[in-house]
């Protein structure tokens, strides 16, 4: 299942698990995780609620920003691409990986826009070598 910003890919893994799955399959496209916050403990400790397990995941191809902050400095505001990784249920994640595509549609450069396509063509990859492991 796909939305119009996001690939969606489910695996039966619990989250630590998925994230190391998530992990190789972005190695594979030189591509990685820049940074991490874990939701569950910080709706804990900042408003005393309890959460399913989740994190949100900076995704980066350092190729790729340096094309995109190059054609167009103030994209900085838009990098790295979103990953939220939700184990909603025991030993089920699901991984929503943006689709480089929102990026490109805030901006009018040419080169914005080539460069979007191929992170897009990269964790289109990503996200079917982890469908093809579910």
């Amino acid at each position: 299942m796909n939305t119009p910003y996001a690939f969606i890919i489910e695996l039966d893994q619990p989250l630590p698990a998925a994230i190391e799955s998530l992990r190789t399959a972005l190695a594979a496209e030189q591509m990685g995780i820049v940074s991490e916050v874990d939701v569950q403990a910080t709706l804990k400790a900042k408003l005393g609620l309890d959460s399913h397990p989740q994190k949100l995941l900076g995704v980066c191809s350092p190729k790729v920003a340096h094309a995109l902050l190059a054609a167009e400095p103030d994209i900085g505001a838009l990098l790295p691409c979103g990953c939220s990784v939700a184990e909603a249920a025991p030993g089920h994640t699901r991984i929503s990986l943006q689709d480089p595509r929102v990026i490109a549609a805030a901006s009018g450069s040419a080169d914005v826009r080539a460069a979007c396509e191929l992170a897009r063509a990269a964790l289109r990859r990503v996200a079917d070598r982890l469908a093809a492991e579910a």
